[in-house]
């Protein structure tokens, strides 16, 4: 259903992107960023499945600034990997990852002709929430588990754009008192709280709760509806 394409940032720095294309004219477009694995068979099928429901969606490969072509699985050491390459991609200058999440916005945007929204998972969470907050051309915003979204400093961030997140209760590295700050600083943000796990969303991962997984799908999917058209 998808294939990659080649995004050019603001800065001129090129970046592959994987692109899932609706039958028929797109409903609207959502860009789907990726976990600290790369956008890998996971997040292709996130794409696809955003594709099925009428969405063009573009998966950008947020970790080509520092190394590209990276797909990871879910095992320690693509653990180890993944978070080294996120920390180098933390340290990059300026306004780093973010022109390559721009670049993917104005793409999906104007490849769809319609509104754009940005779903992210872990990693891709946090980066999610710095969009929603920090870039332009979004309609709505649904990070699942961003890892860092409860830190102080991204608390004291504001949504450009209306916003629903998805949080596990027994999630080691979001703890649940980060989650009620977070929620006590934005009740403009829709927050969804499940009995699961960090990951819960992905198939691919011990942590997998479909149960979990299948109701957040269908609510972002009504919120996305609501907010794209």
């Amino acid at each position: 259903m998808g294939q990659f394409t080649t995004l050019t940032a603001a800065d001129g720095f090129t970046l592959s992107a994987y692109v899932a294309t609706p039958v028929g004219k797109p409903r609207a477009a959502i860009v789907v960023l990726q976990e600290i694995f790369g956008v890998n068979s996971h997040i292709r099928s996130v794409a696809d499945r955003f594709a099925a429901e009428g969405y063009l969606a573009v998966a950008p490969a947020t970790f080509d600034r520092v190394k590209p072509g990276v797909e990871l699985g879910y095992t320690e050491a693509d653990m180890n990997a993944g978070f080294e390459l996120k920390t180098a991609v933390d340290a990059l200058p300026g306004a780093g990852v973010l022109q390559d999440i721009q670049a993917a916005i104005d793409h999906a945007g104007r490849a769809s002709g319609g509104k754009v929204g940005i779903v992210g998972f872990c990693w891709g969470g946090l980066l999610t929430w710095k969009a929603a907050c920090l870039l332009k051309g979004l309609s709505a915003a649904v990070p699942y588990y961003g890892g860092g979204i409860t830190g102080e400093g991204e608390i004291a961030r504001q949504p450009q754009c209306p916003v629903m997140a998805h949080f596990g209760d027994q999630d080691h590295w979001i703890p649940m008192d980060g989650i009620e700050a977070f929620q006590k600083a934005h009740p403009e943000v829709e927050v969804h709280v499940y009995p699961a796990s960090h990951g819960f969303n992905c198939d691919q991962r011990a942590s997998y709760n479909e149960a979990a997984a299948k109701l957040a799908r269908e609510r972002s999917l009504a919120f996305l509806a609501d907010k794209l058209g």
